[in-house]
């Protein structure tokens, strides 16, 4: 009877029928696969863990510089700003008309005393004999005139000791804080140093 045999042969008998050896090949590829599947799984975790942690560490530094540059411009502070500089602006506007009217009533007031030394320049000296009626009478003399507006205008004029001529012009702007010393030469006109006067004035 079948019985009658060993169990274990029976056993034996029946695991070589069954051709078991591919199969267990096929398992242990499996088990492979599977191990190398878990590994890359598992790096790909890690890659991806280390990832994250950077961009919250850089989400982290851009919010913090979000909330200092929001706390340090901030809406009202910004309007306050904008105020003051508006208010600066009309001021400096305020005082650049200022200057302009001064500056055109300043320039009118050079060109009446321009015409008023012209004229003194065409009339010349009239009905002055000598030294001691032009002393008695020292309002119509010409020099004495043109010299108190050139005073009024800033200029001194100085003579030469041998001939008595002009020979030095002290120019002063006090608007400006300068002062300008011209040496009077005979080759340049009356004109060439009249307009260099009104310039430096």
């Amino acid at each position: 009877m079948l019985l009658d045999e060993d169990p274990a042969t029976l056993i034996h008998h029946t695991i070589n029928n069954f051709n078991t050896a591919p199969d267990k090949l096929a398992i242990s590829r499996i088990q492979n696969n599977v191990s190398s599947l878990e590994h890359e799984r598992e790096r790909r975790l890690r890659d991806a863990e280390s990832a994250l942690k950077k961009l919250s560490r850089q989400l982290n530094t851009q919010q913090t510089q979000y909330e200092e540059l929001t706390s340090a411009h901030s809406s009202s502070a910004h309007a306050s700003e904008i105020a003051r500089l508006d208010t600066q602006k009309f001021r400096v506007a305020k005082a650049t008309s200022d200057l302009e009217m001064e500056t055109e009533r300043l320039a009118q007031q050079a060109a009446d005393l321009a015409a008023r030394l012209q004229e003194l320049e065409m009339q010349g000296v009239e009905g002055m004999a000598d030294e001691a009626a032009r002393r008695r009478d020292p309002v119509d003399d010409e020099v004495l005139l043109r010299l108190s507006v050139y005073r009024s205008l800033g200029i001194d004029v100085e003579r030469d000791e041998k001939d008595g001529e002009f020979c030095k012009a002290v120019v002063r702007n006090d608007r400006k804080g300068d002062v300008h010393v011209v040496n009077i030469d005979k080759k340049f006109s009356r004109f060439f140093y009249a307009n260099y006067f009104w310039q430096t004035i």
